[in-house]
């Protein structure tokens, strides 16, 4: 099992990208919501999320993300998620999340869905 991380990259000037690795479950979740709470503090509320290596998801994990959406619309903002394993596809599919969600495969892709 690969070590949680997140690292952050400025995709473009409105725009970060939050890359996460490992597993989002009920013991990471809180670092990766406050890490978004941090960026809405900064006034970033347009979110890229590269989810190609995160192995695992929990509905705690996926649960950050619809918290945080409502809060990026309500500040004006937007989150696109990018590139999720097949194990976290079938988890957003399963909680119908996938229909609420945008999804992009290129971080050009996501400043493109970004600036609707």
């Amino acid at each position: 099992m690969r070590e949680f991380e997140i690292n952050l990259e400025q995709i473009a000037p409105e725009v970060t990208l939050i890359h996460v690795a490992g597993w989002l479950d009920a013991h990471t979740f809180e670092y990766m919501e406050q890490t978004i709470n941090n960026l809405f503090d900064e006034g970033k509320v347009r979110l890229a999320v590269d989810l190609s290596q995160v192995e695992y998801i929990s509905s705690a994990g996926a649960g950050v993300f619809i918290g945080t959406l409502s809060s990026s619309h309500e500040r004006g903002g937007d989150i696109v998620l990018m590139n999720p394993t097949e194990p976290v596809r079938e988890v957003f599919d399963m909680l119908g999340l996938s229909q609420v969600f945008k999804f992009a495969k290129t971080p050009p892709e996501a400043v493109k869905l970004l600036k609707k």
